[in-house]
């Protein structure tokens, strides 16, 4: 009977009646949320290709749950790795209906392997994975639980690695048919510790009809599990404590392709981490323990104390490919063995570190056997600690026509005849590094005793530019040696060697065009972290096929004062097209300009050319002779700047150019048009602070922008927009609020990467940038995790989306909303209401209090530092030796000879406007001057224009309340006045007399300078009055 859907009947009209407001604001809500960008779909994880949502390392305590907008549909794998996870629900993972992988590693791990051993355990609800019907891969790893959860049927790799599940029944996998994939490892060892060991019972797994890997590793096993699965192809049980092997442990396995027994029986003198000493008399194999393994292609039995191989072991191995012999007792087995001879189609042997403890053998010859290895590829035979090598070590390998690579490093080998190797037609590579080599004459190389602590690991920054040996036919590595020179009787029978690695030695020698002559073949040349003395022209020329060549971290001969140092030899170098320089602290004292046709990429960094552009034109075409040049690296070359001409000399093939990590605080970007075909420029790590300076040049090629890691906090309009080809610009790690759409203009549709995670991006509401972003965020890569805020403080470190920014309420700005709406309604109810109550008295009042306020209107409309003048010079023009004396010693004193301190003299017959009346002219005058001048012959008869100016100076006085009087007396012994004699008593220094002897005129004009400067109530004698002060 079909089910019918109905609805339940109403329950009053309130329930289904809809208010006209409520409509009227889920409309606005509507129209806003559809006129802004889409947000992405599955915040807060990130949508990469090919259907995987990653949410890693979000700090999560639930699964989120997506909107019903975002296209789950079409999510295939779903990352939870490295979150704080402790509950999954039955519901978490129901809306995702195509899932088929779920990563959920990192979330609850064990109290062992906690970085804070933390104390947690996650709860897996029963239905959490089988509401997934399609899921079939599923990691549970580095999780504390303590059984195996209800599994989907369709499930086809699982791992419960680093668990607490100790226990596997036939219940606990019951169902999985699919199951192809099962990892188990480290549930019991000594960083994840339990009582006992893992415990899988006889037949657990052989319900699991199509499982091919198991892996058992790290679990304390003491026996091979019983009754395992026939199909399975892949089995590791390495790192247990399994001692003994028989045939019956690994019955019925015969589909088996590889097998990893090794660490089950440790030697413990060469243990990276805590072991446990291998019992005498162990392991203990049957002869017959793979015999039945016919299909066997792999097989691991590393670092189980083996002294000797029984020839059984490997009966019936007709198909291995693979065999682990490392970290052995099998020094001496390995000279006279015959376990090997029916291995034909073995490619990889490793008898790596297969010395006797605290001994170094005067010589090692492989036994015979060696001989019948005939498909032999690969054998790596370092650090089994023997001081020679001749043809006869290595005899029994001339015959393999397969041998390609050779590993003898770290053997400390005292005599070495390289000239066997030409014997080995298939040899491509040769290791021949840590050895602490030293050259002698002929072929041998001599070594003094050294200790047996491994090399640390190769630095790889030569290798970044260098073409790859491992594509040409023969690489000898004599890295990391004790090598002081180089002497062309070394590689004597080495005309076929194309690869050279001399790094890490401790040649010291000028290289003059002889030490490589044998080598005419060569293209690759390391000689990095070396003391090479480049002095002769001629250097390196007995290459003729040299393509590559590494001279970095070759300081010390650049670093000793007063030696030049010669780069003529690289024009002689037809072939050359990769050369490195980098890290030789070259700062002067070298050719003034490289010269090359065919080099193609130099590597420049590390160097001072900061210091050697600083120095006038000496090397400003240092790089010009690179005609070919198409990759430059100046990066950490402490350049403070880079001037156009600095650019207009580099060559003009340049396609990408490196400046990273400079002192770089502003760059002239027009200049970029004197590289007309620069693709990718790198400038992060300097000091810009902004992109301004113009903009990038219109018609550039330019394609990739990096400049991260500045301190860029502005970006012109425009900058980015004439770069129609730009398609990747990384902004990160700058000190950005924004990010504007006028930056880049139509260029930001076309944009395919644009970086600006790790900026203090400003999220207050309607920040402009979200919808920005929005528009490009298929551009932007981690938009969801690593696009932060750095504002507001509430926000600082969040990601953008922590809340949306379009529709968020500003709280200040609601604040003043509020205030101001508040306040318009106070107005609008108390202005008319005191209006009709109390007008008049309240206008009454406020005129009333408007009348007692001092009239300040000349004071507010200018200060006193508005004025125009300094000073009002009154004096009487009739008197010839007055006027003299002001225009050519006043004015000259106080107008020309005071510098900076020049005071601005207002005089009548040059400042005074034509046009206007004489009072006008009076009165802008004296109010328009700091201070009036009066100079006077004598004191006792003063009319006409003094007189005027001398009560308007008193109106002043009155009306302002500032004396602005100074009195110059030209003649000391006149008569004075009574007024210039009670000024003298109140306010001296207001009264100048002039000295007649030239040694006092100085102190004079000091004082009548301090006098028109500082205002007079400050040298009014306290003792008579209290003078008038400006207010």
């Amino acid at each position: 009977m079909p089910m019918k859907w109905t609805l339940p009947p109403p329950q009053g009209f309130c329930r289904i009646a809809l208010h006209p407001l409520s409509l009227l604001v889920q409309a606005i809500v509507l129209a806003m949320t559809l006129a802004l960008g889409t947000l992405p779909a599955f915040l807060p994880c990130e949508l990469q290709p090919h259907g995987l949502v990653n949410c890693n390392w979000l700090f999560l305590k639930s699964v989120p749950h997506f909107s019903m907008a975002a296209p789950r549909g079409n999510v295939t794998s779903l990352s939870l790795s490295s979150n704080r996870i402790h509950h999954l629900h039955d519901s978490d993972f129901a809306h995702l209906p195509s899932l088929r992988r779920l990563n959920l590693k990192w979330n609850c791990p064990p109290v062992g392997l906690s970085p804070m051993h933390f104390p947690c355990h996650m709860t897996i609800e029963p239905s959490t994975f089988l509401a997934v019907p399609t899921l079939e891969e599923l990691n549970l790893s580095y999780n504390n639980i303590m059984t195996v959860p209800a599994l989907p049927k369709s499930l086809i790799f699982l791992s419960l690695s680093h668990t607490n599940i100790l226990m596997l029944d036939s219940a606990s996998l019951t169902g999985l048919h699919a199951l192809r994939f099962l990892f188990m490892d480290g549930n019991c060892y000594y960083k994840n510790p339990c009582r006992q060991a893992l415990d899988v019972a006889p037949g657990a797994l052989l319900g699991l009809g199509n499982l091919t890997h198991l892996s058992l590793k790290y679990n304390n096993l003491t026996v091979v599990p019983r009754n395992l699965p026939s199909s399975l192809e892949y089995l590791l049980l390495s790192y247990n404590r399994i001692v003994k092997l028989a045939p019956e442990d690994l019955a019925n396995l015969t589909a088996l392709r590889v097998l990893d027994v090794g660490g089950n029986c440790r030697r413990c003198d060469h243990a990276p981490n805590p072991c446990m000493e291998c019992p005498r008399h162990f392991p203990q194999l049957h002869p017959d323990t793979f015999s039945h393994l016919s299909r066997l292609e792999g097989l691991v039995l590393k670092d189980s104390s083996l002294s000797w191989l029984n020839a059984s072991w490997f009966r019936g191995l007709g198909n291995l490919r693979v065999l682990d012999l490392s970290e052995n007792f099998l020094y001496k087995c390995i000279t006279k063995t015959k376990a090997f001879q029916g291995l034909t189609q073995l490619r990889k042997l490793n008898l790596s570190f297969n010395y006797q403890k605290r001994v170094s053998f005067a010589h090692l010859s492989l036994a015979p056997s060696f001989g019948s290895l005939v498909a032999l590829k690969e054998l790596d035979m370092h650090g089994i600690f023997f001081r020679s090598l001749d043809e006869t070590t290595l005899r029994p390998l001339a015959r393999l026509p397969m041998l390609q690579t050779l590993h003898l490093q770290m053997n400390f080998i005292n005599q070495a005849q390289l000239g066997i190797f030409r014997a080995f037609p298939g040899l491509r590579y040769v290791n021949l590094g840590a050895s602490k080599l030293t050259a002698t004459m002929g072929e041998k190389f001599w070594l003094h005793p050294g200790d047996l602590a491994p090399a640390p690991v190769d630095t790889p920054s030569s290798e970044d530019f260098r073409p790859n040996c491992s594509t040409l036919n023969f690489t000898l590595d004599l890295s990391r040696n004790n090598l002081v020179t180089v002497q062309p009787e070394m590689f004597a029978q080495l005309s076929h060697l194309q690869c050279l690695r001399l790094s890490h030695n401790c040649i010291s020698q000028a290289v003059n065009g002889s030490q490589f002559l044998p080598l005419t073949d060569l293209q690759v040349l390391d000689l990095s972290h070396n003391k090479l003395d480049l002095y002769h022209e001629h250097s390196f020329t007995e290459l003729p096929r040299l393509e590559a060549l590494d001279l970095s971290y070759n300081s010390q001969p650049f670093g000793m004062q007063g030696v030049g140092h010669n780069f003529s030899f690289l024009a002689h170098l037809r072939t050359l097209r990769h050369l490195s320089l980098a890290h030789n602290n070259i700062h002067s004292q070298v050719s003034q300009q490289l010269c090359s046709t065919s080099l193609r990429a130099l590597d420049f960094s590390g160097n001072a050319l900061g210091h050697m552009w600083a120095e006038g034109d000496l090397y400003l075409h240092f790089f010009q002779g690179l005609s070919g040049l198409i990759w430059l690296d100046l990066s950490q070359n402490r350049l403070h700047t880079l001037l156009p001409r600095t650019l207009q000399n580099l060559p003009k093939s340049l396609q990408v150019l490196r400046l990273r990590d400079n002192y770089l605080a502003f760059f002239k970007w027009w200049s970029l048009k004197y590289l007309p075909k620069l693709e990718v420029l790198d400038l992060a790590g300097n000091q810009l602070k902004a992109l301004t300076n113009g903009s990038l040049p219109a018609g550039t090629r330019l394609r990739r922008l990096d400049v991260s890691c500045n301190s860029i906090s502005f970006v012109a309009p425009g900058f980015f927009s004439k770069a129609k080809e730009l398609q990747e610009l990384n902004l990160s790690a700058n000190a950005l609020k924004t990010v504007d759409h006028s930056w880049f203009g139509p260029l930001a549709s076309a944009l395919k990467t644009l970086d600006v995670s790790a900026n203090p991006l400003h999220c207050a509401c309607g920040a402009a940038f979200m919808d920005f972003l929005l528009e490009v965020q298929a551009a932007v890569p981690g938009l969801p995790s690593r696009v932060k805020c750095g504002s507001p403080g509430q926000l600082q470190g969040l990601s953008i989306f922590a809340q949306d920014l379009r529709l968020c309420l500003d709280e200040a700005l609601s604040w003043d909303c509020f205030a101001l709406s508040l306040l318009a309604v106070a107005l609008g109810l108390g202005v008319p209401m005191l209006h009709h109550l109390c007008g008049w008295d309240l206008w009454y009042c406020f005129h009333l209090c408007l009348a007692w306020l001092p009239w300040r209107g000349r004071q507010s409309g200018q200060g006193e530092d508005a004025l125009p003048y300094d000073a009002f010079v009154v004096f009487d023009k009739t008197q010839s030796a007055v006027a003299d004396w002001v225009y050519n010693e006043l004015r000259g004193q106080l107008e020309e000879r005071r510098g900076r301190r020049a005071l601005r003299l207002c005089l009548e017959e040059r400042d005074w406007l034509p046009g206007k009346t004489l009072f006008e002219n009076l009165w802008a005058s004296v109010y328009g001057s700091r201070k009036t001048l009066f100079v006077l012959a004598h004191t006792d008869r003063v009319s006409g224009l003094l007189r005027a100016s001398f009560l308007l100076a008193q109106q002043r006085l009155l009306e302002d309340r500032k004396d602005v009087v100074v009195l110059v007396i030209l003649s000391p012994d006149g008569r004075r006045s009574r007024y210039v004699r009670l000024r003298q008593r109140l306010c001296r220094q207001s009264v100048l007399l002039w000295p007649h002897q030239p040694s006092g005129q100085r102190s004079f004009w000091a004082q009548l300078g301090m006098a028109l400067t500082r205002d007079n109530h400050h040298f009014y004698n306290r003792n008579f009055c209290q003078g008038p002060t400006a207010e």
